[in-house]
This record gives C-alpha cells, structure tokens and sequence, in this order.
C-alpha cells in the first residue's frame, strides 16, 4: 500500500535532507507488503540514519509484475529518442541536486563528500549523458547474401531485467546499469545493498520527477539472501545483472541454470596486481599506488592490493610509499581534507581485520597500519604489508579494504607469473617508460583492465569486466547495448521456391 515514506535527516553540516525511504514500485514509495523496514548505519558514526521499507519475495513479484505489464504496454512504445531524452533529464536533476546526492553517499556509505561528488556523481551523470545518445542508435546489420534475397539483424529488449547492485558505489553502479538498460528499451527491476540503500531512493524520486512513465524503473531495499535470490530465480526476468562478489555470482549462476536459464551478467571480485618497473617514474608510480588501494577506503573491486616491485628500486619505493601512506588523512567524511572514510559496515570491519590478523599469523612484515582509528566509527589506518608470498591469503583473497601487501621481482617472466597466481583476473596495472614493455605486458595479463602508468580510471564508453572468476560479461561502452539485447535474425526471401 501507498504510505508517508518521506524522513528528514539531519547531516553533520547541521542542513536537514529529505529522503523517501519506501519501496520505489510503479512511481510511488510503498511500504513492504509484509511491513517490514531494517535500519541504515552511518559508518562514520556507527549511529542508525534511518529505516527503510524491506523488500522479500512478495515484493519483488509485485514489482516485477508491474515491470512486465508496463514493458508490454507502454515502454516497448516508447521511441528511443523519446528514451533518451528522459535519461538525459534524469541527469539535469542530477547536476541540480548534486550536493544533495553525495552528502547522502557520504553519509550512508562513509566516503568522503568531496570525493563522492567530484568523483561519483559527476561520473554517474556522464554515464547517464553517455547512454542517452545511444538510445536511438541501436541498430541490426544488413547481410549480402543470395541476388533474390536479403538477411538483416535487429537488437531487441529483453523486457524485464533484474539488477542487484553493492554498497561500495551504491550511485555509480546504479548508472551503470540502468542508463543502458534504460536505452536499450527494458524495464528494470533493481536492487540495492542492504547496507547503502539511501542514494538510490533519492535517485528515485528524481526519476520520478524526470517524467518516466509509471513502473519502467522499480528499486527495492532488502537483503541478498531474500529479495536478491527471488530475482535470481524469478520465472520471469529473462536477465539478471550483478556486481559483487564471487559467491554470490556463483550462487545468482546455480539460480539461473535452476530457473529458467536467464542470461546472466557478472562483474565480481579481483585481486589486482600492481607491477612497478624499475625505470618508471617512482613519485607518480607511488601516488597512483596510494589511490589503487586507499581511495574509498580499498573498497573497490580493481584495487590494486598486490604492489610488485622490482628489487631495484623497492627500498626507494617502500619508503616513499610508507611515508605517504602514513600521511593518508582518515576521518570524518565531511571534512575538507578527509581521504579515507569508514569502512561501509561492523561486519565489513570484523573482516579485514581478521585478514590482517590472517596476514600476521602467516608470517608476513605489518610495516604500518592494522589497527582502529578513532574510537568511533569503522576507520582501519592503511595497512602495509611486507615480505609476502603467493600462498598467504592477504595475497590470494579479496580484503576489500586500506591493506596493501608488497613484494619484489626480478624479471618479467617472474612478475607475470606471480601476477596469475589468484583466481581473479579483474584488472592490472604497468608502471613503466618503456612503451613496448607496456604493451607487451598487458597483451600477457589476464585481466579485463590493464592500466599503463596510472591506476583505477574509469571511463563510461571503455567496456569493463574481468576474466576466470571475475565475471561473465563486459559492461560499459557498447559492450552493455550488447549485454541488454539479444539479437534476431530475418531472412526474406523474393524469388520462387527454389527445390
């Protein structure tokens, strides 16, 4: 049922926000159908923000109901121009309520206010831009084949699709997925972390406002183990898209091929090497270091954990590293000079620190780092790591967090090795002058990114994805027209029947 779902919060700033906090389905915040609401921490604080409406099973039959019909009725309708021209609005309301959107970020996800929009939204609303222009471009191929006939191809919608998004980039991660499936001409059903669900609500309201048309766009707020494996199962999403991690990727694959074979695109976990030659550029190549893994608190999937450095220069590299590591500015995510925010969550927290308790027992070096910050709130210093090896888990398992584990190499052969010693295959970084060198090594990586002299840039027309278990699927550029259609083939015949 409809319901006052609006709640003010006040911001550390001390300015007052309004925030729907219901069930977005069919233009409307709703409650849950059974009533049930969770609350919302700020990491930073460890204080609830608020509650939010909790969706299960029966409320995402009820939105994906509606996204059906309305895909049925109206959408599929709808002229991709006239599509692009409502995605491009929801990015003006974007841009004007900027402030707004990630203070909302910061509070509910702990990164830093001037990060988020300087970093996050503004890329979100490229994102947006982006995808908009291509909404009425999508197009088929024209085949020469036979003189009496002709073969062409059309890129369809899927009709419903189902998208489960995580807590680290709650706004960049909902852009991602629904400015191109939005284009493509499907409508969405999409979910939100249990832990970050306020920004997307926000989103929802101006989607709303930008004038989609009733149940095109449906977000809900729960929890993976309910709403998120009744999508993953649901009879009738004929895709579903996830980011997260791998097993949870795996078990949203068992659904599907224990469902209805829906197809399935997977941006999950990495364990990103970060290779620094001996000739590169030592104070650029320990800036982007220091971004590879602390930027957003190491709670990206492409950070880059695994820094191997050439012996060469290691000494010279770890002092500056350590140095500017140690003057990483950690705290309040609404301060100026604030780089490292909390860790999204208590959970979150209990588990790097059990890694970095994995790493010591292990008999790696804890250079810096490894402790609380503050008294208050889920800050971890930024963790140094030294004299590891490939079989300990600080360098085979995904912390998701400030902890940076360092090793030397010698040659090539030796770092390309080391560097495929995981599962992962997300992404990869090269630090070097010698451009042949870079391009060779990133020919030989395994990984759907290759950074050459930088770290962690993103760009929304570049694809992006992972290989082995760091997904199924690229999304970004026009790879994600292609993840949000399928294709249909005609063939026309005009001549006689020719046996």
């Amino acid at each position: 049922m409809s319901s006052n779902n609006e709640q003010s919060i006040t911001l550390p700033t001390g300015k007052t926000i309004k925030v729907n906090t219901g069930l977005f389905i069919n233009n409307e915040f709703v409650d849950s159908i059974d009533g049930k609401r969770f609350e919302t921490i700020n990491p930073a604080t460890e204080k609830v923000i608020t509650t939010v409406a909790e969706a299960l099973s029966n409320d995402v039959d009820k939105a994906i109901d509606i996204a059906t019909e309305t895909y049925v009725k109206v959408w599929s309708k709808v002229s991709g121009y006239d599509r692009g021209r409502l995605i491009n609005k929801l990015a003006d309301l974007m841009e004007r309520d900027i402030d707004e959107l990630a203070a909302i970020e910061s509070l509910d996800n702990g990164k830093p206010f001037l990060l988020t929009k300087a970093v996050d939204i503004q890329l979100s609303i490229k994102t947006y831009r982006y995808y908009a222009g291509f909404a009425d471009k999508i197009n088929g191929e024209l085949f020469q084949t036979e003189s009496d006939k002709f073969d062409f191809t059309q890129r369809e919608p899927y009709g419903v699709i189902g998208a489960i998004i995580p807590w680290n980039f709650p706004i960049m991660m909902q852009a991602t997925k629904l400015a191109p499936i939005l284009a493509c001409g499907n409508t969405i059903v999409l979910k939100t972390s249990e832990f970050t669900p306020l920004s997307a609500l926000k989103v929802a309201a101006l989607i709303k406002e930008a004038g989609f048309p009733k149940g095109v766009v449906n977000i809900l707020s729960g929890y993976g183990p309910t709403a998120g494996a009744a999508m993953a199962s649901h009879m009738k999403l004929r895709k579903i898209t996830f980011t997260g991690s791998v097993p949870v990727g795996k078990s949203i694959l068992k659904a599907s091929a224990e469902s209805n074979l829906k197809k399935v695109t997977l941006e999950l976990g990495g364990k990103s090497p970060n290779i620094i030659f001996a000739d590169s550029d030592i104070d650029e190549a320990v800036k982007w270091a220091h971004m590879g893994i602390y930027f957003s608190s190491g709670q990206v999937c492409v950070a880059g954990s695994r820094i191997y450095v050439q012996d060469s220069v290691y000494d010279e590299f770890l002092e500056k590293f350590k140095k500017r590591a140690e003057g990483t500015k950690v705290g309040d995510p609404f301060k100026e000079d604030t780089f490292q925010g909390p860790q999204v969550s208590q959970i979150h927290y209990n588990k790097i620190m059990s890694f970095i308790e994995a790493g010591k027992k292990e008999g790696a070096t804890l250079l810096i780092g490894g402790e609380r910050e503050g008294e208050k709130g889920y800050y971890i210093k930024p963790t140094i790591f030294t004299d590891t090896n490939e079989k300990m888990s600080i360098m085979q398992e995904e912390i998701f967090g400030p902890v940076a584990a360092i090793s030397k190499f010698s040659t090539v052969e030796e770092v390309i090795e080391k560097a495929h010693l995981t599962r992962y295959g997300l992404a990869a970084a090269v630090f070097t002058k010698d451009i042949t060198r870079a391009l060779k090594i990133s020919k030989e990586l395994n990984a759907g990114t290759v950074w050459v002299n930088c770290y962690g840039l993103y760009e929304p027309n570049v694809p992006f994805g992972g290989y082995r278990e760091s997904g199924i699927g690229r999304e970004g550029g026009e790879s994600s027209l292609n993840e949000y259609t399928q294709v249909k083939s005609v063939q026309v015949h005009l001549g006689k029947f020719m046996f």
